[in-house]
């Protein structure tokens, strides 16, 4: 092992990863310090993901690497951007803990084994901000939000003793108030003397947390200092870029040309409501997690927002067919549509479509992207197959995936870019419903910009689509026209949201949108959420 000065914990220099003659990082270096919060910011695939992971000597399958990562002998805890992707989906969270912590406790008296095992559980989830976790060591990942699997990721981490943490994106698809506490917690984290590695597009998070913050691009470093430095005098143009992306206050780009977009939908003019939902109750298991009396969702957008776990995700995933154990009734333009996409016919299908947070799951690892976005118009729209890829390239290109992206595989594209690709197969079906489950939050402040832009496009050029935005971001649903707020399963307010951010009747409701108002509350009582 390296030895290792007071003032660094770990070490990479002059770290080159190449695949298949591409350089994923180019020459960079780095220094980790027990207690500090260094932070990498850079537009989707340029490169922190991969400067991460070599912490944890992982590296793509191919990959050529030169250069010097030294870390010490504990382990080194990663909290990916997709959660579930670290999480053994056949196993409860009890026993995923359990596993850790089990040879901690081995020297006890057997007796005092099982509460003390239990007990390490119980502080761990704690730790990583889930004080409820009792309610949740019976569940399996699939049946957690995704801010859920987040934390019990870190709480792995935690458990094993981690020095280092290299934190993917944490705030990803997390609301403003539980952005506060993650910010909080990683501030805890590093109090302790653990060093972090922030890799993240959210700059209030990187400005409230980092020490230090480096700027990457096209896999080089390509400025460096404190964040304040970095926010007021910005050298290279890439940095002023994302700062000025960053800056509510910002023009907005110029819109998507209308020769970029999907044709609109061919449907006759929809009636008032789209998609109409009554009576809705969902559960998991014995558990209701989802109570939506009615709702009515019309052409334009509708932003469903919430904590995380307050029942988000399930509703859009009992609209697209995806979560079948629930009561009550779908009408798509007036007609039942089946709660399962299994009875559903490819017209159905095509009709109600829907965008998945962790896009890297929805996607095959051996065909190329283009042929999967592809394959959407040739399934559900029975178009020919040069037709059906010449329109996801048209597609794939206004989503800024040019070059040759769209020829990649899964594992050559980042986060950012999946998520776009997995926009663009949706596109090609010409949905009338468009579910969008945290699009945006993976993405840079320069994409998730242009993505909103082409978002308003898409809009403008089909007047009759319904566009469903499952969001914790604030810009994300100033998009909206009409807002949904569900707490604890709850539907607890709905209605225009001009009225929504500037006349909140729901505590919750001024949290999250930040509108000032009274601190919102956790629910006394109410369905044991499981999803978003």
């Amino acid at each position: 092992m390296t030895v290792h000065t007071a003032h660094e914990i770990a070490r990479i220099r002059d770290l080159r990863v190449e695949v298949d003659g591409r350089a994923l990082v180019d020459g960079v270096s780095l220094r980790l310090a027990p207690g500090r919060i260094t932070a990498l910011i850079g537009a989707s695939g340029s490169g922190k993901t991969t400067t991460g992971r070599a912490l944890l000597h992982a590296y793509p399958p191919g990959a050529t690497v030169t250069g010097e990562v030294s870390v010490p002998d504990t382990p080194v805890g990663y909290v990916p951007q997709h959660p579930a992707t670290a999480l053994n989906p056949a196993r409860p969270v009890a026993a995923l803990l359990q596993d850790i912590a089990r040879p901690q406790v081995r020297h006890l008296p057997r007796r005092a084994r099982r509460p003390a095992l239990r007990h390490r559980v119980l502080d761990a989830l704690a730790r990583a901000q889930l004080p409820d976790g009792e309610t949740l060591l019976k569940r399996y990942p699939h049946q957690l939000s995704g801010g859920q699997q987040q934390r019990v990721v870190l709480a792995q981490a935690l458990l094993a003793g981690a020095t280092v943490i290299v934190a993917d994106e944490p705030t990803t698809g997390q609301d403003a108030l539980t952005k506060r506490e993650i910010t909080g917690r990683l501030a805890a984290v590093a109090r302790q003397g653990i060093a972090v590695l922030l890799l993240s597009h959210d700059l209030d998070v990187v400005r409230a947390l980092a020490d230090e913050v480096h700027v990457l691009h096209a896999g080089r470093l390509v400025e460096s200092g404190p964040p304040e430095l970095l926010r007021h005098a910005p050298q290279h143009p890439r940095t002023r870029a994302l700062l000025t992306s960053a800056d509510p206050t910002a023009a907005a780009a110029p819109p998507a040309p209308s020769s970029a977009l999907p044709a609109p939908s061919s449907a006759l003019p929809a009636p008032d409501a789209v998609l109409r939902v009554r009576g809705l109750t969902a559960r998991h298991g014995s558990s209701r997690v989802l109570h939506v009396p009615e709702l009515r969702l019309v052409p334009g957008c509708l932003a469903v927002v919430g904590r995380s776990g307050s029942g988000k995700t399930t509703l859009g995933r009992c609209l697209a067919g995806l979560h079948r154990t629930h009561d009550g009734q779908l009408r798509l333009d007036g007609a039942a549509l089946p709660r399962s996409l299994r009875d559903r016919t490819r017209a159905q299908l095509a009709a109600v479509q829907y965008v998945f947070q962790d896009a890297h799951a929805s996607f095959d690892t051996h065909r190329t992207i283009l042929d999967q976005v592809a394959r959407s118009a040739v399934r559900l729209r029975h178009r020919p197959r040069a037709e059906a890829t010449a329109d996801a390239v048209r597609t794939l290109r206004s989503l800024g995936l040019t070059g040759d992206l769209p020829h990649r595989t899964l594992a050559e594209l980042s986060g950012g870019e999946l998520q776009r690709a997995a926009l663009a197969r949706a596109l090609l079906a010409r949905p009338r419903v468009l579910i969008c489950d945290e699009i945006t939050s993976g993405l840079d402040p320069v994409t998730r910009r242009g993505l909103l832009t082409l978002l308003e496009g898409l809009l403008r050029a089909d007047p009759d689509l319904c566009l469903v935005l499952i969001t914790h971001d604030r810009d994300t649903a100033a998009l909206a026209t009409t807002l949904a707020v569900l707490d604890a399963g709850r539907l607890v307010e709905h209605g225009p949201a001009a009225r929504l951010r500037t006349a909140p009747r729901h505590p919750l409701t001024a949290g999250l949108l930040q509108v000032p108002g009274p601190a919102p509350q956790p629910s006394p009582v109410g369905p044991d959420p499981q999803h978003q």
